[in-house]
């Protein structure tokens, strides 16, 4: 619980910082299905008896297999604004790593893509998404200074969610439905109806797998994990998904309603008020968080994007959504072009740093 607890007192004073549920943070540091085939290894810094900093050592051999690395990496890493206490996490980290045969490591990471992942390096002033990290700015000086080097950057965008789509948009939406005669499914009959929600996540592994730098293919056991942690929050009223005429999925769009303000008043614990701040969030549309959107491999540069987009527009007017926030993307990653369509800001970017061993 104390490296659970750390960054609570780390950022105590700090109007973004998000903190996650102690209980969710426990549960991925101890019994994940990850943890199945990661080994991981935790540290704390103390300074008497005072914690200071935190990291985790992990290693995921599927990903070392799946990109012929023998690469380690880190996360959890927190610290406060004394360099020698990041040089000893982050030592004490990859001297592990070396032990165990590795001879790169990267980070900040979790054990699979799922999870949260990329030191933040613009956006400071901004509150991030329930599923995003935060940190201070030293953070990257401190790793820059011991020798990472930048790996990939991702980059998210506030984005106006209630001026619609354009006529045209609509125009390539409807041919391209008519063409292929797709139609919308309901996500509240795909919550209860096991073998679609595991070909959802097959969809998600399959067009994932060439466009995401790092990405793991999720196991049947992870998909079981996360369909049962996230499907439960998902609504017809800010998700889409798109099948084809023999009900294959074709594609989807996941936004959740923001939480990350009701997080911070539950301050790490459901109880006894923090789960009321959460339901009340559930219920607010005003602003929204873009999880994921994706198209199976077959069904990319077909313009099917027009159609579950014009449809996810559609249904943040009906509820009231002002502004969504969008998911981490690689830079690298063409998909990130769509919000040209939209009026748009920066909010984020987010970077995996990386080092020889």
């Amino acid at each position: 619980m104390r490296f659970v607890r750390f960054p609570d007192e780390l950022y105590r004073d700090c109007p973004q910082y998000v903190p996650a549920l102690h209980s969710d943070q426990v549960r991925s540091l101890t019994r994940v299905a990850p943890l199945k085939y990661c080994s991981h290894k935790l540290w704390l810094a103390l300074d008497g008896d005072r914690v200071v900093g935190r990291i985790s050592g992990m290693i995921n051999p599927r990903y070392n297999e799946l990109y012929g690395k023998k690469r380690a990496r880190f996360g959890w890493f927190d610290c406060i604004k004394d360099f020698e206490v990041a040089k000893l996490l982050l030592g004490t980290a990859e001297a592990w790593a070396r032990t165990q045969g590795m001879d790169e490591i990267h980070g900040p990471l979790y054990y699979n893509t799922f999870g949260k992942q990329g030191m933040l390096t613009e956006g400071y002033d901004h509150i991030p998404p329930f599923n995003c990290l935060y940190n201070f700015p030293y953070y990257n000086d401190f790793v820059t200074q011991l020798g990472y080097e930048k790996e990939c950057d991702w980059i998210q965008y506030k984005v106006v969610a209630n001026h619609g789509v354009p006529d045209k948009a609509r125009r390539v939406s409807k041919l391209v439905k008519e063409r292929y005669k797709l139609h919308f499914g309901s996500i509240d009959k795909l919550k209860r109806d096991k073998d679609l929600v595991r070909k959802f996540f097959q969809v998600y592994n399959d067009s994932f797998a060439t466009s995401v730098t790092n990405f793991i293919p999720l196991t049947e056991e992870e998909m079981e994990e996360e369909a049962a942690f996230v499907m439960p929050f998902l609504s017809d009223k800010a998700s889409s998904v798109l099948l084809d005429e023999k009900g294959n999925i074709v594609a989807f769009g996941i936004s959740f309603p923001t939480i990350s303000t009701a997080l911070q008043k539950a301050k790490g614990k459901l109880f006894p008020f923090g789960w009321w701040h959460l339901w009340r969030a559930m219920h607010n549309y005003e602003y929204t968080d873009l999880m994921v959107n994706g198209a199976a491999p077959e069904w990319q540069n077909k313009g099917v994007s027009s159609v579950y987009y014009e449809e996810m527009a559609d249904k943040a007017l009906k509820v009231g959504n002002r502004w969504a926030i969008s998911n981490p993307q690689i830079e690298s990653n063409s998909a990130v072009n769509i919000w040209n369509s939209y009026e748009h800001e920066p909010y984020m970017r987010r970077r995996c740093y990386l080092k020889k061993i």
